[in-house]
């Protein structure tokens, strides 16, 4: 919603209803017995105006600031009921004893049975006031809520895209395939395995990723393959250690989402010794604890900082696009080991 659009809607809500109020006034006067003076103070300032003026404006804007946020949306409607019949007769009687005394004192209301239908008037003005005031907080949420999902779409859709583009390493496919090519003279069977892991690899990226959330074992044996190709490139495939702890039935995640961690580990790790990459998955019901460790070289590569980098400022942002309030991400750079932590919580199917 544009800029001016919300006091623009106000605006034009409290035109009509002072017009209304004016056209009330209008039918009830004789005009020929006024001056133009006081034919204008008549209509604007009469008791009527600015009783039903002030209090409706009074129980509109509890009603929208107030009742709706703290009633409206958690939907205590019984409450909101309660409540809004006594703000309206309460909004009602604090304006009409108010402006009795202020302005018009020579009126001289007493507390009458006619003061109190005039009291009981005045709070069913406000009550529809105050009811207006609730649908038009109540299109004003929903037409913005709308602006933001469509705008979270789009931002997750160029995450998705910058994300996907980034993963799909032209290093990492050109070594794979070089490494399967001498491996195809001395082994074609392996070779042939390995060439279907990266066939299955790079169809999940262009396929399987279309989709908003995938089973976690989906992007498990996705992982698995990737690591499976980056062992080829070396003799001590033993460096690398993955383990999975726990089940993963109706746990869903959102797909590519712990590859960037697993990609700079192979990337920044130092020498392939024992242990230089821990790769680690905890799945419990509700959540998913994700660990990746690596040994670097402080003289190595520079790597990606604990806050910034291209590659985590786009983590970073898709996380709290999808995992608003229920995910932590910590990253620790020590000395000769970095290392992510990623947890998500209440992502059962």
């Amino acid at each position: 919603m544009k800029r001016f659009a919300v006091p623009g809607l106000h605006f034009a809500y409290w035109g009509v209803y002072f017009l209304l109020l004016v056209l009330f006034e209008l039918a009830g006067l004789h005009t020929m017995h006024f001056t133009f003076l006081g034919f204008w103070h008549a209509v604007f300032f009469s008791p009527a105006t600015i009783f039903t003026g002030l209090s409706g404006i009074v129980a509109f804007y509890i009603f929208y600031f107030v009742l709706f946020s703290r009633l409206l949306q958690p939907r205590r409607l019984m409450l909101l009921g309660l409540t809004a019949i006594g703000v309206s007769l309460g909004s009602a009687l604090l304006v009409f004893l108010i402006m009795s005394r202020l302005l018009f004192p020579w009126l001289k209301y007493g507390f009458t049975w006619d003061t109190g239908r005039e009291v009981l008037v005045l709070g069913f003005i406000a009550f529809v006031n105050g009811v207006l005031a609730l649908v038009m907080r109540g299109f004003i949420t929903f037409y913005r809520e709308i602006q933001l999902k469509e705008y979270l779409r789009r931002q997750n859709a160029e995450l998705e895209l910058a994300l996907i583009k980034s993963q799909i390493s032209p290093h990492f496919l050109f070594n794979t395939l070089n490494n399967i090519d001498v491996l195809i003279e001395k082994d074609a069977a392996r070779a042939s395995g390995y060439l279907n892991k990266l066939s299955d690899i790079l169809r999940f990226m262009l396929y399987e990723t279309k989709t908003d959330r995938i089973p976690v074992g989906e992007e498990l044996v996705y992982i698995g393959k990737y690591i499976e190709l980056q062992k080829i490139r070396t003799a001590h495939p033993e460096y690398i250690q993955f383990t999975i702890e726990g089940e993963s039935d109706q746990l869903m995640v959102e797909p590519l989402l712990f590859l960037p961690f697993i990609e700079n580990a192979f990337k920044h790790a130092g020498k392939k010794e024992e242990g230089a990459i821990k790769i680690r998955f905890k799945l419990d019901r509700e959540k998913i604890t994700f660990d990746c460790e690596n040994r670097y070289d402080p003289k190595g590569p520079a790597l990606p900082e604990a806050n910034g980098g291209l590659g985590n400022g786009i983590i970073r942002r898709r996380l709290q696009l999808l995992y608003p309030g229920r995910h932590t991400l910590e990253i620790n750079a020590g000395h000769e080991v970095y290392k992510a932590t990623l947890t998500l919580t209440n992502h059962a199917n």
